[in-house]
């Protein structure tokens, strides 16, 4: 005998899953199961950013040395390629977890949640365009072809350039991803089953992004990059979505949004 019953009366959210048959099944199973991927997927984020940045790429770069620069990078050219192959990973994670997320915090206000989920994925477009500045640095300083046009100084110093360039549109997307984060910070505030604490946290870390974002445009050099120090709100996210987050219950909250609501 079956043990579900059909629930066609009670209002369900948006992303409320179906079975086949027609059958509701657990919301909560739904979100925990968004939850847990969006912070699994938020952990390798930082382990694959980690080494694909400050490893690969920042390792390799010596500001305002193109020469030693372009040695590194040519000694160490595969580092410097799976580097970036770890920042395109990264990208592409960052769109699952804008998809976690948006399922996790779609009970509190589907509206914000969809814009904090197209922060982050227009963020992630960005970043790619950033990446792909230094996708041809090692072809630039190796093409013979090059070296005859141009010389290899005048070579070695589009490659750091194209270093630059990376940094520097990077910092403008991160305004963006400021913006996600303080947007995923109001939501879980609001939520009731994710602590206020950390809402809080995840406010600070995006104030810190977009801070630093601003200030790049008006001072080459800042003096300190805030984000590093208000980055571990997002890091004690992934956490609990992943040891918390899987006995998450939408009835520990008491700020349910319909999210058909606006669409009647």
């Amino acid at each position: 005998m079956m043990n579900r019953t059909w629930q066609p009366p009670r209002q369900r959210y948006a992303g409320d899953a179906l079975s086949p048959d027609g059958f509701e099944t657990d919301p909560n199973r739904a979100i925990r199961n968004a939850g847990l991927i969006a912070g699994v997927g938020l952990l390798l984020m930082s382990v694959l950013a980690g080494f694909g940045y400050f490893v690969a790429v920042e390792g390799l770069v010596t500001p305002g040395d193109a020469a030693r620069t372009a040695r590194d990078v040519t000694a160490s050219e595969g580092l410097f390629r799976l580097g970036i192959l770890s920042l395109f990973l990264v990208i592409a994670l960052d769109v699952v977890v804008a998809w976690g997320l948006y399922r996790v915090f779609e009970p509190v206000s589907r509206g914000l949640s969809l814009l904090a989920a197209w922060l982050r994925i227009v963020f992630a477009g960005i970043f790619m365009v950033a990446v792909g500045q230094l996708v041809g640095v090692p072809r630039l300083l190796r093409n013979d072809d090059y070296l005859a046009a141009f010389g290899a100084e005048q070579l070695q110093a589009q490659a750091l350039l194209r270093f630059s360039a990376f940094t520097d549109i990077w910092d403008a997307g991160l305004f963006l991803f400021g913006l996600h984060l303080l947007v995923i910070g109001f939501l879980a505030y609001r939520s009731g089953y994710v602590p206020k604490l950390l809402g809080v946290l995840l406010g600070i870390a995006g104030f810190g992004y977009t801070f630093d974002s601003v200030v790049a445009v008006f001072s080459s050099s800042p003096l300190i990059e805030v984000s590093t120090f208000t980055f571990v709100g997002e890091f004690l996210l992934a956490l609990w979505l992943v040891i918390r987050g899987r006995r998450l219950t939408l009835g520990d909250s008491g700020h349910h949004e319909d999210p058909t609501a606006g669409a009647r």
